[in-house]
């Protein structure tokens, strides 16, 4: 005899979720979703299923579908991988502005934890009636174990640029630029560069040091030698004083500022000169790049104009404009020459 699903034990007051319902039924969540639509293709016995489970639980589906919404709350809601202490600022402050020149107040979420807790943290989001929509900066995907973007209940966004580590995946993490910067040195006489890495688990850090070997290539020009780094200082000055100063390069991609400012300080640490004997540029323009000494070349990654437009991409679904089209990471990037780079110099360090 096999036992039929029953409605498990509920704490009181707490409002069930449309994933109950999918439990006790027997479906999946987007079947529900489905049911909740009046779904004209949903199998008759499947509908007495979903319906019989609704009703046990109570279920209420206040914002199961979008049409249920008559009225809007002026509040936009955006999700991030973590914390907001951890995130990228500009990102934020570009994405709060374009809200509050809109009307919009901007609420901020973490979606924090293993799939499970990252779920339910979605799910209480979408159960209250206070979002006119979302811009999401992390994947939403339905393996995470949340709803099918068909499913939610408000016009989404998903700008998914970062993973749960904060780590930069698919288009954004171009690093094309890299390659105008190497053939700009190279244009200036240099011949042998050194490129000091990022960790090796990042997108961004394996894409970096694949422009850099294949432009090397291209260019017939010599790479000295790879370095394995961790985007800290620290990894910048071993990578100096270790390898840099005994190969005979003249220029170094370092994978990130920080890292390039470890380079440099290594690099004086030894009594060599940036840039009469060597040049370092990096990546992201910190703050710091353009104060130190030497100012550092960079690339600049424009994270407010990101947050911008993923903004007005969600206010052209809220006010039923043309879809705003996406931009591609190459439109956020541009090259900034300051004093770290030159020259090659007359003879080899």
């Amino acid at each position: 005899m096999v036992e039929k699903p029953s409605a498990p034990p509920r704490a009181q007051g707490k409002r069930p979720t449309i994933y109950e319902v999918a439990r006790l039924a027997g479906v999946s969540h987007q079947t529900v979703s489905r049911f909740l639509r009046k779904d004209p293709t949903i199998r008759p016995d499947t509908a007495r299923k979903v319906a019989k489970a609704v009703a046990e639980l109570g279920y209420r589906p206040n914002l199961a579908a979008r049409t249920m919404r008559t009225r809007r709350s002026n509040r936009i809601a955006v999700i991030i991988p973590t914390s907001a202490d951890r995130f990228p600022l500009g990102l934020l402050n570009g994405a709060a502005a374009a809200a509050r020149e809109a009307g919009y107040l901007l609420d901020v979420v973490g979606l924090e934890g293993d799939a499970a807790a990252r779920a339910a943290r979605l799910e209480a989001l979408l159960q209250l009636d206070s979002t006119d929509g979302i811009v999401s900066f992390t994947s939403l995907a339905e393996s995470a174990g949340g709803p099918a973007l068909a499913d939610f209940p408000v016009p989404i966004v998903v700008d998914g640029v970062y993973d749960d580590n904060l780590r930069s995946t698919g288009a954004f993490a171009d690093a094309s630029m890299a390659a105008d910067l190497l053939r700009h040195l190279a244009d200036r006489g240099h011949r042998r560069f050194v490129h000091v890495a990022g960790h090796p688990e990042w997108a961004s850090a394996q894409a970096r040091r694949a422009v850099y070997e294949a432009t090397i290539a291209d260019l017939g020009l010599e790479s000295c030698a790879v370095v394995e780094g961790d985007w800290t200082p620290q990894s910048g000055w071993k990578a100096a004083t270790q390898v840099i100063a005994g190969s005979g390069a003249t220029a170094v991609f370092a994978a990130s500022d920080p890292v390039a400012f470890g380079v440099i300080f290594g690099l004086q640490s030894l009594g060599i000169k940036v840039p009469r004997d060597v040049s370092v540029f990096g990546w992201d323009d910190d703050q710091l790049s353009r104060c130190f000494r030497p100012t550092l070349t960079t690339v600049a990654v424009d994270r407010e104009r990101q947050g911008r437009e993923a903004v007005r991409r969600l206010l052209a679904l809220l006010n039923g404009e043309p879809p705003v089209r996406p931009l591609e990471a190459a439109e956020l990037n541009r090259i900034i020459l300051r004093d770290s780079t030159g020259p090659a110099p007359k003879r080899v360090v």
